[in-house]
């Protein structure tokens, strides 16, 4: 829980006294270089340095008080360890530890790190449910915590568990930070005012911090961490709020509204009929491009419900009025999907469009930059290329964004023309979860997409067993022999024998020599040259390619009608939206689509993924799934979202507390927008400090 640090500006409201902004190696010159990769540098950051979780050795147990499938813990030393592989091949480590009253066995499965985790003579806790094996007492995948000599096996208490650096022991950094909580905690600034902690029930922040590393109990530490992540949760809405109020005051967008003559020229470009949610949102777009503000608009739909028409309707919109557009795709593969479709579709119109993707010769990408400077292209579809070329953006009216929803301040800057600011809409083909939305997409309005537009054709999905294999494999034969192509994911580009993971290459010469030996194969990964990716695409979209052997790097930018079964190895080394984009490639034409997975998942949480995977189509269903696996922290990657800025609030669990931050928020909001009064002064200073560059807020209102 690497929490929020105070404000540190000399001067500022609430600013941090000079004690705090004292470096660390001044008191630690030793691990100071240790401390400073964690990003640890002052005394403020050490304080708010906070633990990831408790270790609970409140139900630290002496072996002879151990109770069949009731959680404890015992401590003790490592005096056997054998770690080895069965004849199948499958890793199982067992120790045994000498406890407080007796020894205790303990089985990992699967789990090839242990063999130099678990060693003869190290200290450990186990944590788990015991249950009786003849004699002796055994743990099944407990949790395990490497214990120093600081740590004395008869303590009953909550022990911190801290982010380490390679190189920094656990108990060198616990004591460090006890050190510096003991003679600092007292200095920390108070931001909230005190009639608002008294109405919210929070802890001072003095008293937060030293409960938050030091706590006595388990409530010690809830009523600490619930001060941090309230907090935490109503600045990031405050800060929404305001970045709302900034926009529609301060940014100027072009006038782009929509007719009748408009509307029809554009739906003649469509030989289909929008469907009801398509129709829906392209109405919202239509009514916020009209207005002088920059559109802000998050389009949200499943995998196939059509959002890349919602948003050729958009930029042929800003074309009509004689303003350009673009789209910008993350990977080139997406971006070259975006361009044959919207040159496809588009093919007779007076539409002039333009690609501009890294792999382009200098020469190339030259002429694009000169054909846009001369105001001969309307529409152009690239990558980050759009923002890192030096390129003339007169006119610029939409800037359509596909899976990146946080546009960097530097890229709008890019973007921008004069004293206007182009509309923006963001696209995501992975539903979001409600939480997650009112959490970190409050700035946006949200358009949703959960219909399929008609034709698109159901896909079927099996958990192949081991001894299933076979069939599986005979059925995607029958279907190549029909005429139909097929895919299969690899997980890794090069195989893993701790993981027991085969690479793609490995897996593409094993099935050309075995089952499917016989048909054209095609390789595709992340580490091919751009032009060599983009020729096997077009090979495997003509048919030229049988069965495409890929990595992930499918998940988006395939659109071939033809391919209708795909074999997922691996499975469970896949998150589940990844799972569900990838499952989206096929059964997008006439024949329905069908998905194998080859998994052999060795947590809990691997197999509910998988059974939910099989479970449902529903992309919305699968967000929600995810989220409450694995947390926001999974779903907004680097990928989607860089950096979290959620740091001590955990989405899944507090749900409620989001939503009384959120219209206390609003409250606050309604009766001052920008945070101007003096009462509220300290707390837009830290807003702006912490979240001023991801939603770009000015230093003053």
């Amino acid at each position: 829980m690497n929490g929020e640090q105070p404000s540190l500006a000399k001067g500022a409201p609430g600013a941090a006294p000079p004690e705090l902004l004292q470096p660390l190696r001044a008191f630690f010159p030793r691990d100071a270089e240790l401390l400073a990769k964690l990003g640890l540098h002052t005394v403020a950051d050490l304080l708010f340095y906070f633990p990831k979780r408790y270790e609970d050795f409140t139900q630290l147990r002496r072996v002879e008080e151990l109770q069949e499938g009731r959680d404890a813990v015992v401590c003790g030393v490592i005096r056997e360890a054998d770690h080895r592989r069965t004849r199948r091949g499958k890793h199982v480590s067992t120790v045994v530890v000498e406890a407080d009253g007796g020894l205790v066995r303990c089985v990992w499965f699967h789990q090839p790190f242990r063999r130099t985790q678990l060693v003869r003579g190290r200290r450990v806790a186990i944590q788990g449910k015991p249950r009786r094996k003849g004699v002796t007492w055994e743990f099944v995948h407990p949790r395990v915590v490497m214990l120093d000599e600081t740590t004395s096996p008869t303590q009953k208490h909550l022990l911190p568990i801290y982010g380490l650096t390679a190189g920094l022991e656990a108990s060198t950094l616990r004591n460090r930070i006890r050190w510096v909580v003991e003679r600092y905690a007292r200095e920390v600034p108070e931001m909230l005012p005190e009639s608002f902690r008294q109405e919210k029930r929070l802890l001072g922040v003095q008293e937060a911090v030293h409960r938050m590393h030091l706590p006595a109990s388990r409530e010690e530490a809830r009523e600490a961490r619930r001060r941090f992540a309230y907090q935490e949760l109503w600045m990031l809405q405050l800060a929404m709020g305001l970045k709302r109020a900034q926009r529609q005051e301060q940014a100027r967008a072009p006038v782009l509204p929509v007719d009748a003559r408009i509307d029809a020229r554009i739906r003649r470009r469509f030989a289909f009929e929008l469907t009801e949610d398509q129709r829906k949102a392209v109405e919202e777009i239509a009514a916020d491009m009209a207005r002088p503000v920059p559109m802000a608009r998050l389009l949200q739909g499943d995998v196939g419900s059509g959002k890349t028409v919602v948003a050729q309707y958009a930029m042929l919109l800003a074309v009509a009025h004689g303003y350009k557009a673009a789209l910008m795709a993350p990977t080139e593969v997406l971006a070259r999907q975006h361009a044959r479709t919207l040159f496809r579709s588009l093919r007779g119109s007076r539409v002039r469009t333009g690609l501009l993707v890294g792999s382009l010769t200098p020469a190339q990408r030259q002429r694009v930059r000169d054909e846009l400077a001369r105001g001969e292209i309307d529409l152009l579809i690239g990558t980050q290329a759009l923002v890192h070329e030096k390129i003339c953006w007169d006119r610029l009216g939409l800037v359509v964004i596909d899976e990146q929803h946080r546009f960097g301040v530097m890229q709008r800057a890019h973007l921008r023309h004069g004293e206007q600011e182009p509309h923006y809409l963001v696209m995501t083909a992975t539903p979001i979860p409600r939480t997650v939305a009112l959490a970190l997409y409050g700035d946006l309005d949200v358009s949703v997409l959960r219909e399929r537009p008609p034709g698109r054709q159901p896909v079927k999905t099996y958990w192949v067993r081991p001894d299933q294999e076979g069939k599986w494999w005979a059925f995607v034969r029958r279907k190549l022999h029909e005429g139909r192509q097929a895919m299969v994911v690899a997980s890794r580009v090069e195989g893993d024998p701790e993981r027991e993971v085969a690479g793609v290459e490995e897996l593409a010469k094993r099935l050309g020599r075995g089952v499917l030996s016989g048909f054209r194969l095609g390789m595709l990964h992340g580490r091919l040259p751009p032009a060599e990716k983009d020729r096997i695409m077009v090979d495997f979209a003509s048919g030229r390619i049988d069965v495409l052997v890929a990595t992930s790097v499918i998940e988006v930018g395939i659109d071939v009608p033809n391919a209708v079964v795909m074999t997922i190895e691996g499975a469970e080394h896949f998150g589940l939206a990844q799972l569900h984009q990838m499952r989206g490639r096929v059964g997008r034409g006439a024949f329905p689509g069908f998905v194998g997975l080859f998994a052999q998942p060795s947590t809990e949480e691997a197999i509910q993924r998988l059974e939910t995977f099989v479970a449902t189509e529903d992309g919305f269903e699968i967000a929600e799934a995810d989220f409450r696996l694995r947390g926001a922290g999974e779903l907004l990657g680097t990928r989607q979202h860089g950096a979290t800025p959620l740091r001590v609030a955990d989405l899944r669990k507090d749900a409620e507390l989001l939503q009384e931050a959120r219209e206390d928020a609003l409250v606050i909001l309604k009766e001052d927008p920008h945070l101007a009064s003096p009462k509220w002064q300290a707390v837009r200073e830290r807003i702006v400090r912490r979240y001023g560059e991801l939603l770009e807020l000015a230093e003053v209102g």
